[in-house]
């Protein structure tokens, strides 16, 4: 099955692409992104990818539009450092798509997904800890704490134990026997979803650290934007949508509410330095819906970058209980 990219058609309108501009498909995948801009304007487009998988198709689109496309092995929240290594300044767009792709979900050997038996991997790229260390290295308390943040699963501590107890028994090194691990600990016969999924979910966020990839991306983008600039986010999971919503929000000068007459706002903090495109996530259109399941829960927010300086301040990963170095530290 061909790769169909989640709200392509939201995701052209919101970058507006214009003739010589210069965009960012900071996940580039299968490149679904970059054709549609490449598409709709006579622009210039750099795709980034951490995943090695993801060369075969850059090369092929590097053949051809010869001139308009480069792609970039690597992060994208290192796009600051590929603009600088490709002799570029400054963006007019920056497009992320947060989460796994299909394409490695349907690849059995990458362990992303529980419906088909395989390595317990899940890393985007070919480096680091895999799941199967995180799984069989951490502690009780560490793999619950990674649970209960990342996937947002109630039951996170019983299902630790039970990863515990199973590991002492034998290594967990497969996709199915974590599920089997998983579902004999949660339960879930009148859930709608597979008892096995935050777990999976969790566990593929916090070995690809994506939160702290998605911060370091909003950073660098108000950074490198020019004015006018613009970017624009899909995500899949309320974690990575939360982050994204407040990040735009507290840019836009929209956090903490404008004051009231009884207590006007005295301190407006820096200027603004994006300005909201739709004050509300976009989601797919029932025509997409039809086509593409995936694109159920996917969510855009886009904003446009203002001419004031970037800000100073840090996105606050508050809920970033645990680090890979711990992992690493470990192995």
């Amino acid at each position: 099955m061909s790769h169909v990219p989640v709200l392509l058609r939201e995701v052209i309108e919101g970058l507006a692409p214009k003739p010589d501009g210069l965009y960012v498909d900071g996940t580039f995948g299968a490149g679904g992104y970059t054709r549609g801009l490449l598409t709709a304007a006579p622009c210039r487009v750099i795709g980034i990818d951490r995943d090695p998988n993801a060369l075969s198709a850059g090369q092929a689109l590097e053949a051809e539009f010869s001139g308009r496309f480069r792609f970039a092995a690597g992060t994208f929240s290192q796009v600051e450092t590929v603009l600088q290594d490709l002799g570029e300044a400054t963006l007019d767009g920056f497009v992320l798509d947060i989460g796994v792709s299909s394409m490695q979900i349907d690849q059995a050997e990458r362990g992303f997904s529980f419906q088909k038996s395989g390595p317990l991997d899940m890393r985007m790229s070919v480096d680091g800890p895999t799941a199967a260390d995180a799984v069989n290295l951490l502690s009780e308390q560490e793999l619950a704490d990674i649970f209960y943040v990342y996937g947002e699963e109630r039951r996170s501590r019983r299902a630790a134990k039970f990863i515990i107890d199973a590991r002492g028994e034998a290594p967990i090194t497969t996709t199915d026997r974590l599920a089997e691990v998983v579902q004999r600990a949660i339960g879930g016969k009148h859930s709608a979803i597979h008892p096995a999924t935050r777990v999976f979910q969790a566990l593929r966020i916090f070995i690809n650290d994506e939160l702290g990839e998605l911060a370091r991306a909003l950073e660098a983008a108000e950074r490198a934007l020019v004015p006018g600039g613009r970017l624009v986010v899909v995500t899949f999971h309320s974690l990575e949508d939360r982050m994204v919503k407040s990040f735009l929000r507290s840019r836009s000068g929209q956090a903490g509410g404008g004051g009231s007459r009884h207590a006007p706002r005295v301190d407006a903090g820096p200027a603004a330095s994006f300005e909201l495109v739709t004050r509300r996530a976009v989601s797919a259109a029932p025509d997409e819906l039809e086509l593409n399941p995936r694109a159920r829960s996917a969510k855009l927010r886009a904003a446009v970058r203002t001419s004031a300086p970037a800000w100073d301040d840090r996105i606050a990963l508050s809920r970033n209980v645990i680090g890979l170095e711990r992992l690493e530290s470990a192995l």
